[in-house]
């Protein structure tokens, strides 16, 4: 892991514009946000922070993605989120000092950039909209988790699994005379993590839909979605 004083990996651009946090912000008041900001870089796997670690910080994502989770009682990880580009994490926490409750590796070379509780005490009291944001966007995570939970919840792996391909589709696909192509920032190990299987179970599910014509495993990383209906259909069954 690398560390900046500045943001020296937003090539003139500010990393903080690509939040939606700070979308309402006039430029010279973005321009202070960024002079907040300490740059951090990590490697595909590095630790990102672990649970129980003071929760002081505002971390944006500013290239690549990391995963959130936390380990299960008999020790098996759940993935709670994967984040990406211009998402954040930290926000409920800034508004009250905590520890963290989950912990976060990096999914492939990363730059992350960080705002300390302090600075963004400060930065809420002249632009109190903020505030309002972070709730907003708190909201949209809590109801993500909602629906992981009530993913877990079914027995059904087809329903599960399609699922996780939508949710995939939406935050990392992009739209070909083909289909939806998915570079898929997780393993299978991953995806297993993600929707509560083993990876066996999701590489065997994985052929299924292949020899139905839903998706095509173009390489271990990469997944074509063909029938996006059908799997929409599968999700809502």
């Amino acid at each position: 892991m690398n560390t900046c004083d500045k943001c020296c990996s937003c090539n003139h651009k500010y990393c903080a514009s690509k939040v939606s946090l700070f979308s309402t912000l006039a430029d010279k008041d973005l321009e202070k946000v960024v002079n907040l900001v300490t740059h951090k870089t990590f490697e595909k796997g590095d630790i990102i922070f672990s649970e129980g670690e003071t929760f002081d910080k505002l971390y944006i994502i500013n290239t690549g993605s990391i995963k959130v989770y936390k380990f299960t009682k008999d020790g098996k990880e759940q993935i709670l989120y994967i984040l990406k580009e211009g998402e954040f994490l930290g926000d409920l926490n800034l508004l009250k000092k905590d520890i963290f409750k989950f912990s976060a590796n990096a999914l492939e070379p990363t730059s992350i950039c960080v705002i300390q509780k302090s600075d963004f005490d400060s930065l809420i009291k002249t632009n109190p909209e903020i505030s309002i944001k972070v709730l907003e966007y708190a909201h949209d995570r809590i109801s993500s988790l909602e629906d992981l939970i009530q993913t877990l919840t079914t027995k059904d792996v087809e329903v599960r699994l399609a699922t996780l391909l939508l949710n995939l589709s939406k935050a990392f696909g992009v739209k070909t005379s083909k289909g939806i192509e998915i570079s898929l920032p997780l393993t299978r190990e991953d995806m297993a993590n993600f929707i509560g299987v083993t990876r066996e179970t999701v590489s065997r599910k994985l052929s299924a839909f292949q020899s139905q014509n839903i998706i095509d495993i173009i390489e271990s990383r990469t997944i074509l979605i063909k029938d996006i209906n059908t799997l929409r259909e599968l999700s809502d069954t």
